[in-house]
């Protein structure tokens, strides 16, 4: 049986699903106990030859959803990788700089680069219900995207659902809540369109 079919039994359990995450988790739900990280983790995810990841990184993944590193990609110092609501995959000759915080669900391409301080959180809290707690009401996700060849510049915020396209840059400091064309440059918080590949002049254009 595979981890597909075996997730989608365990999803389909209340009771189960629950032992599961008792047996998985540690008491606050944060993160994976250390059993699950010695000896389950090394064998269910994809490390891509000459990956690394620095010492300093936190791992809070666990089985409960996919993390893949490609090849050549790095993780840097201290930076924070979850994939408790979702997955996180990233591809080859990607670079996840120094004190980065990826919340699932993310797809981050090839040659990405990711400078410090970078947040990317593919989970909202649900807050519509005035009479109980936020943290009480849980949350939902949507997928962030990001595709090759793209540069996120230091201290941006990427919300979740947005699709940054190919080849495109985002200013540093920036909030990006809207998805990005194709081969453009996005600042400001919010983000907004600044610049764009002109294909038949073949220069970046001024919006």
């Amino acid at each position: 049986m595979n981890l597909v079919i075996l997730k989608q039994k365990i999803n389909n359990n209340k009771k189960l699903k629950k032992l599961v995450h008792y047996l998985m988790m540690n008491t606050t739900g944060a993160c994976p106990r250390k059993w699950v990280k010695w000896f389950i983790n090394p064998f269910v995810f994809h490390y891509g030859k000459g990956s690394k990841i620095r010492s300093s990184v936190i791992l809070n993944i666990s089985p409960i959803n996919m993390f893949s590193l490609g090849e050549k990609s790095v993780i840097e110092y201290f930076t924070i990788i979850d994939n408790g609501v979702g997955y996180v995959n990233i591809g080859n000759s990607s670079r996840i700089g120094l004190r980065n915080t990826l919340i699932g669900p993310i797809q981050i391409g090839n040659q990405v680069i990711l400078a410090q301080n970078v947040v990317l959180s593919g989970l909202n809290h649900n807050y519509e219900d005035i009479e109980l707690p936020i943290r009480a009401q849980g949350v939902k996700t949507l997928p962030i995207i990001v595709e090759d060849e793209c540069w996120i510049g230091a201290n941006s915020i990427i919300t979740a659902g947005v699709h940054i396209g190919k080849h495109s840059i985002v200013a540093g400091g920036s909030v990006v809540t809207k998805s990005v064309p194709p081969y453009s440059i996005v600042g400001g918080n919010p983000a907004r369109l600044i610049k764009q590949y002109d294909f038949e002049k073949k220069e970046w254009r001024k919006i």
